[in-house]
């Protein structure tokens, strides 16, 4: 198994845009709010778990479970939906319980980083990119995350209050069209 650059970097890019930890900025600056505090480290651990996992046995462990690749998106589009709406209506859905360890998990690393258009992608990149390449840009995409959590202070306190409120709303219009595509895209073979 060789690593080809090009291929990597198309791999790397094409992840980046999924996982899109630079639009999800304003929904973790408010849960970190919510939940006190998100364990960085952890929450990057958990996610690049879950995509190392994917990419050795994603397809075979929906199948084992009954689940196909698109009932799997179907599902990660409506939780992505229900943040989208908290962002915009500014309802809270997830209620924090106070523990910032299940938090980081759940919507954290599940399904902000590691989510259904995240794992998805995957299995289909990976019919076309070998495994080298494919867990490269996955550690290539959990170095990014990692910088983004841990300057989630910096970043907030740069943007201030009123921009926060308005990048906030913007991006949970663009995850709720985000959750509809994918809606869209993989529940129309679903209902027969």
């Amino acid at each position: 198994m060789s690593l080809n650059i090009d291929e990597l970097l198309t791999v790397t890019f094409t992840l980046f845009a999924v996982i899109d930890i630079l639009g999800s900025i304003p929904l973790l600056i408010s849960l970190k709010t919510r939940m006190g505090v998100i364990h960085e480290f952890k929450a990057t651990l958990i996610s690049g778990a879950l995509m190392i996992l994917f990419l050795l046995v994603g397809e075979k462990f929906l199948g084992i479970l009954g689940v196909d690749v698109r009932s799997f998106a179907v599902g990660g589009s409506i939780v992505i939906f229900i943040l989208g709406l908290e962002m915009v209506l500014g309802i809270e859905f997830f209620k924090s319980d106070g523990d910032a360890k299940s938090g980081t998990v759940v919507p954290i690393a599940f399904p902000l980083i590691a989510g259904s258009g995240t794992l998805t992608t995957i299995i289909s990149l990976q019919a076309n990119y070998n495994t080298l390449t494919m867990a490269m840009a996955i550690l290539l995409n959990l170095v990014v995350v990692y910088a983004v959590l841990r300057s989630l202070n910096f970043i907030e306190k740069l943007i201030g209050p009123a921009g926060l409120l308005a990048i906030r709303k913007f991006f949970g219009v663009i995850l709720l069209a985000i959750a509809v595509k994918i809606f869209a895209t993989n529940a129309s073979g679903l209902i027969k």
